[in-house]
Formats: C-alpha cells, sequence, structure tokens
C-alpha cells in the first residue's frame, strides 16, 4: 500500500473546521491520533489528563492534513506544537500545560468551567 503524505484536506476546509470544533464545543483536543489510538505520547498524555476531569469532550486527528492544522491552530493560539486543548474557545495549551495545572490542583477547574 501507498501513503502519500498529507493527501487530506485543503487549507480553507480546515480552517472553517478548527473554528467550527473550538465555537462548537466546550471542550475540544486536536490530536495526533483519535481516542482509541493516539498517535503519539504527547496526544496520550492530554487525553488521559482531560480523560480524569471530563467525560464528555470533543477530540480532532489532525493527521489527515497536519500542515494545513498546524496553519489553522496558530491563529488560535498562536502555540506551534500538537496537542492543543480549547476550553470555551480559549487556547490553554498542550500537554505539558495541561500537566503543570493538573500538578496545581487547577485543570479540574479549568476543564469544567465550560
Amino acid at each position: 500500500m501507498d501513503f502519500p503524505p498529507n493527501q487530506g484536506l485543503d487549507q480553507e476546509e480546515v480552517n472553517e473546521h478548527v473554528a467550527e470544533a473550538i465555537e462548537e464545543n466546550e471542550v475540544v483536543l486536536f490530536m495526533k491520533g483519535t481516542e482509541l489510538m493516539p498517535q503519539c505520547g504527547y496526544s496520550r498524555k492530554a487525553l488521559g489528563l482531560i480523560d480524569h476531569h471530563r467525560d464528555e469532550y470533543e477530540t480532532v486527528d489532525v493527521l489527515e492534513s497536519l500542515d494545513e492544522y498546524r496553519q489553522a491552530l496558530a491563529e488560535h493560539s498562536d502555540w506551534e506544537t500538537i496537542p492543543q486543548t480549547f476550553v470555551d474557545g480559549e487556547f490553554v495549551g498542550g500537554s505539558d500545560i495541561l500537566e503543570e495545572l493538573e500538578e496545581r490542583d487547577e485543570l479540574a477547574e479549568t476543564l469544567n468551567a465550560a
């Protein structure tokens, strides 16, 4: 099988998808992979931290159009790495920030502020 890289969505589609996901969900995690199959350790870590405090939230797999997702997310967060978490339309951070919030016992409040 041949899997040519980045044969996914065009930039405009991704921009719209990102904007809608951030606007329509209380909590959304843009990650590499899916809830059932995270494709990087940072995404897995972010997923676990959010799972610990919330039953319902949205995840978006960015791998089908990684470059386009990076560009679209940069307009909302000015953050270069993935995963990225948004709560009530506001950028919270990546897995490292979620971990810091958890260590300070602030993550539950942050995620449930929605």
